[in-house]
């Protein structure tokens, strides 16, 4: 049951003053904070004071450009998984790794053009099954074999068709030579009849005329004729069929190169190019692929060039020598203890040429000291989205300690103003839930949780809501004690009241009045307790009995009184005799007087007796020029 505090002190309005006088005109108190912890509705979240984003080490770069042009990187989390695999891989170093590198190098060194003896294309072609025999090369060396095999194929169909060509024309010379023979030889032996042509005629030539079914007239020279128009046709066709064989042969050739181009295996594509030189020597370069495709787009938009074999190796050899700066780079900020920089460089060479010998090479401990800083600052990042700055505090200060280039100023200020902001709110919900606003506490604790999630101070809070039910039973408590006036309790559980009754005026004011007077009245009693000691009990009965006409309703004074009563009655007797005499009507003056002499005579000390005396001695003798009292029949007798 909750006791309002206006009803409680509408009973406690006594007439005579009490423990606690309560205002006159009491406001009712603010509603008591709610016993549940249930949050009202649901707010905008508030506006971070920093932002959201932190730059920090993350491949987020959706390309890199070597020589002008950008290689797009693909999955920046897959690359991101590729690259920590890497860093916890061993060295390629032992005797298969060194013979396949070396087998790679022999391979160019033999299809170079600037080999003494000139290329050899059959010899390198020997040495690529060995290389495709190592797990590393991914068989990659046995596909380039494959595309030369299935070139070299194609090369000797199209020999084949120009081979057959040929063979064609000379057939068609031949039926051409025997045709024009023919026409011009053959005529009808039996007639003998020789005919002028009109056309003849004008030019004055005379020929022997050809009779029906000889000579051009024939059905074998019209044979001769289908025939030679059938050969022209199939020339023809196999001169296109040439063109799109050698055209269809080098544009798969170029899919392979590109594709290993785009998987940054760019040995695979050196040696892929010098062996296309060396099958096609028709100068023809130019890479036959769409120029919509996101391969013709890298050169077009970049350079401003349609791509060819010459343009890739030229790439191919620039990004080679790149990664091997970065790594060289890497190993100088490394031995600095530059830890930040050298895992960026090292990102870096790796997402450009993560097959090359020199990242292959690389010593475990230089890699593992880099997969330590880069583990450390990816949780760094990810407690930074999640706003666990006490453990993202942690991680910067290993980060610190580990590498001398951590840029640590972005994340000290963060966590500073995030931890700031979070605590300072956490204190206004505390004071709101005190003061008894509970929704202004919901909310202030809300955007604490949603700055700091994990801050310590909310487990606090979260007994303090917890506790709340006893933070209530107590308020409560408190009015209900205070409505029955039973003040001693209220001073005997002061300790347990005032802090939850802290924030509310009318509850406070009431607390203080009642343990100034209760601390009074204890005075007394004391006092009271000493003169009690000595013999004097008029003096301790008068001690208290000044306050019993003030806090007529504490039990203790009460009682401490009763005990004293049998010791001094007749003091009591004669005060209470003076009292009824002057409080008459008509008031008895001169009895009245009597008794409080008689009083002072039995406690000379007397305050109340003498007091008495004074007074009615000055209504007996008024001062000069007052109007002296009216005596009554009473005092006169």
């Amino acid at each position: 049951m909750k006791f309002r505090l206006l009803p409680l002190l509408l009973l406690a309005g006594l007439a005579r003053a009490q423990v606690y006088s309560p205002p006159p005109a009491a406001a009712p108190p603010a509603q008591a904070p709610p016993q549940d912890t249930a949050a009202g509705a649901a707010k905008a979240p508030a506006a971070s004071p920093l932002g959201q984003e932190i730059p920090l080490l993350d491949p987020s770069a959706e390309t890199i450009t070597v020589g002008g042009v950008a290689i797009p990187l693909g999955d920046n989390r897959l690359l991101k998984a590729r690259f920590e695999k890497f860093l916890s891989q061993p060295p390629e170093k032992d005797e298969d790794a060194t013979r396949y590198r070396e087998t790679i190098a022999e391979i160019l060194a033999t299809i170079s053009p600037f080999r003494p003896q000139g290329p050899d294309l059959y010899a390198a072609f020997k040495l690529l099954p060995s290389a495709s025999s190592y797990p590393g090369d991914a068989n990659l060396c046995g596909s380039l074999a494959e595309s030369i095999y299935m070139a070299m194929l194609a090369k000797k169909d199209v020999t084949g068709l120009t081979r057959l060509n040929q063979t064609i024309e000379e057939e068609k010379r031949s039926i051409i030579s025997d045709g024009d023979w023919k026409a011009r030889h053959e005529r009808d032996q039996k007639l003998n009849d020789t005919r002028t042509t009109d056309a003849q005629s004008k030019k004055g030539n005379n020929q022997t005329a050809q009779a029906p079914g000889s000579g051009t007239n024939s059905l074998k020279y019209a044979e001769t004729l289908r025939r030679i128009a059938e050969i022209e046709g199939l020339k023809k066709a196999n001169i296109a069929r040439t063109e799109a064989q050698t055209l269809r042969t080098k544009a798969q050739y170029q899919v392979s190169m590109v594709q290993w181009f785009v998987q940054r295996r760019y040995e695979h594509v050196l040696m892929a190019a010098r062996f296309y030189n060396q099958i096609w020597k028709d100068g023809d370069a130019t890479l036959r692929i769409n120029k919509n495709s996101d391969v013709s787009k890298l050169f077009s938009e970049s350079v401003g060039v349609s791509p060819t074999v010459a343009s890739l190796d030229s790439l191919s050899n620039e990004a080679i020598r790149e990664v091997g700066k970065y790594v060289e780079a890497f190993d100088l900020m490394l031995s600095r203890d530059e830890l930040h920089s050298a895992s960026q460089r090292l990102m870096e060479a790796f997402a450009l040429g993560e097959y090359l010998a020199p990242l292959a090479t690389l010593p475990i401990e230089k890699k593992r000291r880099v997969a330590n800083y880069v583990r450390d600052l990816h949780e760094l990042y990810g407690t930074l989205q999640a706003r666990d700055y006490t453990k993202t505090k942690l991680l910067a200060e290993r980060l610190k300690s580990a590498a001398r280039d951590f840029p640590s100023s972005k994340v000290d200020s963060a966590i500073a103003a995030y931890t700031l902001a979070s605590d300072l709110a956490i204190e206004e919900a505390k004071a709101h839930l005190l003061a008894r606003e509970s929704d202004k506490a919901a909310e202030k604790i809300r955007a604490a949780t949603e700055i700091w999630p994990t801050n310590p101070k909310l487990d606090e809070f979260r007994n303090l809501i917890t506790n709340s039910s006893g933070l209530v039973t107590v308020r409560n408590d408190f009015d209900r004690l205070l409505g029955e006036s039973n003040f001693r309790e209220i001073a005997r559980r002061q300790y347990e009241i005032a802090p939850v009754i802290q924030g509310d005026a009318t509850r406070e004011d009431a607390f203080k009045q009642i343990m100034t007077n209760l601390l009074k009245i204890e005075a007394a009693l004391g006092k009271a307790a000493e003169f009690s000691k000595v013999g004097q009990n008029y003096a301790a009965w008068e001690q208290l009995a000044e306050l019993r006409e003030q806090f007529p309703d504490d039990p203790k004074l009460g009682r401490e009184l009763e005990l004293l009563a049998p010791k001094v009655a007749d003091f009591t007797k004669a005060l209470d005799k003076a009292r009824q005499f002057e409080n008459r009507s008509p008031k008895q003056t001169g009895s009245a007087l009597s008794w409080y002499l008689k009083a002072r005579g039995i406690h000379p000390q007397s305050k109340l007796a003498e007091d008495g005396v004074k007074r009615l001695v000055t209504e007996i003798l008024p001062p000069e020029g007052a109007a002296a009292p009216a005596v009554s029949a009473a005092d006169t007798e």
